[in-house]
């Protein structure tokens, strides 16, 4: 097996899956400025979200297919999947393994109510048996596109209560390569910390089983310094970001706190913008508003933040958006 997860450096460092957020022209922006030499073979990035039945229907893939673009930058890259059907999953993951991804997850831990009603995301850490069929589902696809890429996981650590101790063995039982635990219950949502104190007890499931794979702790990590010391002080191999991300393209440099100008950081905003624009705005995959949650982000904390972020929000298209930054930063010369 092609298996990227034995060559990282650990502790490594994971983009989480984020739905109209990671899309291809964010994560461009964070390969372009957060990756380097340095830390290359120490980060794996995640595509959104895709659902395995869209992928199975010739008109929803169509629409689908934007989620699975990604630039040979942006490597390793995982795609990550969600169902409830293995003949769909299968399927889907054929399709998938075929685009060049370096391996698949599944997602097994979302809370949106409307995947959980489809048995699909969380809902399947009530039905573990199914869970099981949807990861043999997953590499039958992979095989029969003539592939060898690794299965992971990504999941929570109960549905109401944690309930580590039963779930976790079950997908143990599977062919999974890679690990990845948000450390809260479906119940929880992202409303209390994180529960860190429970890697060590999954770390010795992992062990119990056989299986030497990469345990990946996500929940409420703030910096690369931060993950380094939670990867550290709970024994986890990596730690996915999720919203610590946000605004931030070189999060993942090693170095604590580039020292990056207000200026370059309203360009590089302008410049995400542009990508958004080309490659998936309206009528093409999603509207510009979308980008709108990104402004909150990259602007904060300055002289005149929060002015430009209004201003920001009746823009229409990235031309706008340049303009308005462009006269900000005339204003603040």
């Amino acid at each position: 097996m092609n298996n990227f997860w034995e060559k990282l450096k650990k502790p490594f460092f994971c983009l989480a899956p984020m739905s109209n957020v990671t899309d291809i022209a964010f994560r461009s922006i964070l390969a372009k400025y957060g990756k380097n030499r340095e830390n290359k073979d120490r980060i794996v990035f995640w595509t959104e979200f895709v659902a395995a039945d869209g992928l199975c229907n010739k008109l929803a893939k169509k629409k689908l297919s934007h989620i699975l673009e990604f630039s040979e930058k942006e490597r390793p890259i995982v795609a990550q999947v969600f169902g409830a059907n293995p003949e769909n999953m299968k399927k889907a993951c054929q399709y998938i393994a075929s685009l060049g991804f370096d391996g698949i997850d599944i997602n097994m831990g979302c809370p949106d109510r409307s995947v959980i009603s489809q048995g699909a995301g969380a809902g399947l850490i009530r039905t573990p048996e199914l869970a099981r069929k949807i990861i043999r589902a997953a590499h039958d696809g992979i095989k029969s596109a003539g592939q060898n890429i690794p299965v992971s996981v990504k999941t929570r650590i109960g549905f109401n209560k944690e309930d580590i101790d039963n779930w976790i063995p079950e997908l143990l039982k599977e062919n999974i390569s890679a690990l990845t635990i948000h450390l809260r219950t479906v119940k929880e949502m992202s409303l209390v910390p994180a529960h860190w104190e429970h890697i060590k007890k999954i770390k010795e499931l992992i062990k119990k089983s056989g299986k030497d794979i990469p345990l990946i702790g996500n929940g409420d990590i703030v910096s690369i310094k931060d993950g380094e010391e939670k990867a550290i002080k709970y024994g986890c191999d990596g730690v996915m970001i999720g919203r610590g991300v946000f605004g931030n393209p070189w999060f993942f440099l090693l170095e604590e706190k580039p020292n990056i100008s207000l200026e370059e950081k309203l360009k590089v905003m302008v410049e995400h913008t542009k990508l958004f624009e080309k490659e998936l705005s309206k009528p093409k995959h999603k509207n510009f508003a979308v980008m709108k949650k990104h402004y909150k982000a990259y602007v904060n904390n300055f002289e005149g933040a929060k002015e430009l972020r209004v201003k920001l929000m009746e823009a229409e298209n990235a031309k706008q958006v340049e303009k308005i930054v462009n006269d900000f930063l005339k204003e603040i010369e």
